[in-house]
């Protein structure tokens, strides 16, 4: 039997990077795979074939959400993994940061999240299983200027990961983050080669991040191996944050 066999599956920020990766691996384990975007993901879809459900989505939207939900419980009669990876991380200092790109960055970053969990519970609650697995980021750990918005939004998601657990676990469900450094995907692509260098260099791996492997981590915390992990932020940074 595969790992994810009849699992249902959905995928936020699904139509590239990290969260299309994701869906490709766990539909190769046997999953049913929701890509969700705020653009059409079906091109990432159609690769994966029947297995595969495209959605247009705006993740900021609890309306949009309860279309998901709905739509998948429609379709599937059931689900059982979330993965909350669509995010931002705009630059901006604190002489530079409005209260309009403060509340986007949180809406994006943190707000989804609340959505996610108050649509999904309780589909998940139906089958006592569920997996929560969201994307922060191990950034927290840099001493970088312009970040103050994203890192408040980051650290959001952890105190959220680890209070949602708390409600969730008599249900069979578990909630968990990862924290990813920097990896190559084109929402990065704004970033600059100096700074992409030297974060590289803090790292004990010594090479920028693919999405692959972001995939590992993020399927372990999606599967049965991971019944008993639940509120923790797994740090996959190549070596970037250092234990304390």
């Amino acid at each position: 039997m595969q790992s994810h066999e009849d699992r249902v599956a959905v995928i936020t920020g699904a139509g590239r990077g990290i969260g299309r990766a994701v869906a490709v691996e766990l539909a190769g384990r046997g999953a049913k795979v929701v890509l969700v975007d705020l653009e059409d993901p079906t091109e990432a879809a159609a690769p994966i074939g029947d297995s595969a459900l495209a959605l247009t989505a705006d993740v900021t939207s609890d309306a949009d959400w309860g279309r998901v939900a709905r739509t998948v419980d429609e379709r599937f009669g059931r689900a059982d993994i979330v993965v909350n990876n669509a995010g931002i991380y705009p630059f901006a200092t604190i002489d530079d940061l409005d209260y309009a790109l403060w509340r986007k960055t949180l809406a994006i970053n943190l707000d989804s999240h609340f959505y996610s969990a108050k649509h999904f519970v309780p589909l998940m609650r139906k089958n006592n299983w569920g997996r929560f697995v969201n994307v922060s980021t191990d950034a927290i750990a840099l001493v970088v200027k312009g970040f103050s918005h994203y890192m408040a939004s980051k650290m959001g998601e952890i105190g959220f990961v680890r209070g949602l657990a708390n409600d969730v676990a008599e249900d069979g469900i578990t909630v968990n983050a990862v924290l990813p450094t920097i990896v190559n995907t084109p929402g990065a692509s704004g970033i600059s080669d100096e700074f992409k260098a030297s974060v590289v260099e803090q790292q004990a791996i010594k090479r920028l991040a693919e999405p692959e492997d972001m995939v590992g981590p993020i399927v372990f915390l999606a599967s049965d191996d991971a019944a008993f992990v639940t509120g923790q932020a797994i740090d996959v940074g190549g070596g970037l944050y250092k234990i304390s």
